[in-house]
């Protein structure tokens, strides 16, 4: 097959694979907390718990993601090094997902469920993550393939993040919940996305075709000290880390539980809200996703940051200047509208980032003479889970300093009791109604400031730091491929 025919393969069977893991990310990363407190009466020992569980088992799988780097690295069989860690990983993944959210348990033997399901989970989906985006360097070393590459396999993302961001609010909360209780709408939402995820990744493993020029080496031996070694002694793979990781936490922060907790303690309990809110905001991301490719071969990526953090801040204020109004749905779409301006600056970031951990690769190679791919592509997942570690923690937190789980604490045990048919949706409902006319101004107005002061500010450092210390721009990079070439 020739390069030409195999580039149109591989973005047609790379970027579809990533529509279910998403589906499967945004369940467990946007609205695993969500589900817990309106489905578990917890007390402040059991959401500190949780809240334990979910940072040590995050931190836990962050470093463990190079390790993984390492052993796919040495991976040799017949299908390549990538694709029997995705079959395993999303396989594995599946099932542990579909077990979570199908359980009737409460208190303390739910907490240990959830401790033994998390350690799960963070290992199975490394395998798979870990596999999919070390592929990337391995499809293609050509700038443009790879931003080709990148930006569809994200708009791809995005579509299964974007579809699951909006169904599973309306889904599972107010009118709209499947079986009239929240408990059993996640249960049916968690089945139908473990079942996609596993379809879609099958595609990407009997399509794809990658480049195996390694693959008639010789395994490396696993090595801590050699991820070490790699990370630690790549400078551009360091300051991109840390710039990424600041990011990361402030983008994460609003769609991490604390977004729709304030939706429904401002505007009322109602899923469809949350997933206008939702679906607005990511929406206009659709534009970066297909046109980033064509927008940085027109503009460098420093002064593009520069326009994204511009158009963030403005949308950050916007959300900001709306806690001065009364909760009107005036008051909603301007918070709407907002999000969605800071959200379009946010993934431009991202998309930036991606492409520039991917590009030390390249660097690794010119420096050290090896590019050592499953390891530097292992260093993303790490840093986006060591992030939402941070964001489970910071969001925890808020909810304990607003008093949140007063109020979640009697949702859940009427959640609870529709589930067993005690009580009728209507009269769960209007119950609901009145536990949340006791929310206070302060807590909202709490919850709506974190949702946009912190996330700005991060935002805003990472800019900084990325125009200070990172040198691998558009003129390096290729003049360090040219000369690898020549060698």
């Amino acid at each position: 097959m020739d390069e030409q025919a195999l580039r149109k393969r591989n973005l047609l069977f790379f970027p579809i694979g990533t529509i279910g893991r998403d589906m499967v990310y945004c369940l467990v990363t946007s609205y695993l907390l969500t589900y817990i407190l309106f489905t578990r009466s917890l007390n402040a020992a059991q959401l500190g718990a949780i809240t334990a569980i979910m940072v040590a088992a995050r931190i836990f799988d962050a470093l463990n993601d190079p390790i993984m780097g390492n052993i796919i690295e040495r991976t040799r069989t017949k299908w390549g090094k990538f694709k029997p860690w995705l079959v395993i990983g999303i396989l594995l993944t599946s099932v542990v997902v579909y077990i979570v959210f199908n359980t009737d348990l409460q208190g303390w033997s739910f907490i240990w469920l959830f401790g033994a399901f998390y350690f799960l989970y963070s290992i199975a989906y490394t395998m798979h993550d870990i596999s999919y985006w070390g592929m990337v360097p391995a499809l293609s070393s050509d700038p443009d393939a790879r931003n080709q590459f990148t930006s569809r396999a994200t708009l791809c993302a995005g579509i299964g993040s974007t579809t699951a961001s909006m169904l599973i609010p309306m889904l599972t909360t107010g009118k709209g919940a499947l079986g009239g209780s929240t408990n059993v709408a996640y249960g049916r939402i968690a089945l139908f996305i473990c079942i996609l995820a596993p379809l879609f990744l099958g595609l990407t493993v009997a399509g794809a075709k990658e480049r195996r020029d390694d693959m008639q080496e010789a395994a490396p031996p696993i090595s801590l000290k050699k991820v070490v070694k790699t990370i630690a002694g790549n400078d551009q793979l360091l300051w991109i880390a840390v710039i990424f990781l600041l990011q990361q936490v402030g983008n994460n922060f609003i769609l991490g539980g604390i977004a729709s907790t304030y939706i429904y303690f401002d505007f009322g309990y109602s899923g469809g809200l949350y997933s206008i809110f939702n679906t607005v905001g990511m929406f206009v991301t659709a534009f970066l996703m297909i046109f980033y490719p064509a927008i940085s071969r027109r503009i460098h990526r420093k002064k593009l940051m520069g326009v994204l953090a511009c158009v963030s801040s403005a949308g950050y204020t916007l959300m900001a200047v709306s806690s001065f109004l009364a909760p009107t749905m005036v008051k909603f779409w301007l918070i709407t509208v907002g999000y969605m301006l800071a959200n379009f600056g946010q993934y431009g970031y991202y998309l930036i980032m991606m492409i520039s951990i991917i590009n030390t690769v390249e660097y690794n190679e010119y420096t050290k003479g090896t590019r050592d791919e499953a390891i530097i592509a292992s260093l993303r997942p790490f840093l986006t889970k060591l992030s939402s570690a941070i964001t489970v923690a910071l969001t925890s937190v808020s909810y304990l300093v607003f008093g949140v789980t007063n109020y979640t604490n009697q949702i859940s045990s009427l959640e609870s009791a529709a589930a067993a048919g005690s009580i009728t949706e209507a009269e769960k409902l209007a119950s609901i109604s009145q536990v949340l006319s006791g929310v206070g101004h302060g807590q909202t107005l709490g919850l709506l400031l974190c949702m946009t002061v912190l996330p700005w500010a991060l935002m805003l450092l990472s800019y900084l730091l990325y125009k200070r210390h990172y040198k691998l721009d558009e003129e390096e990079y290729d003049r360090i491929c040219a000369e690898l070439a020549a060698r």
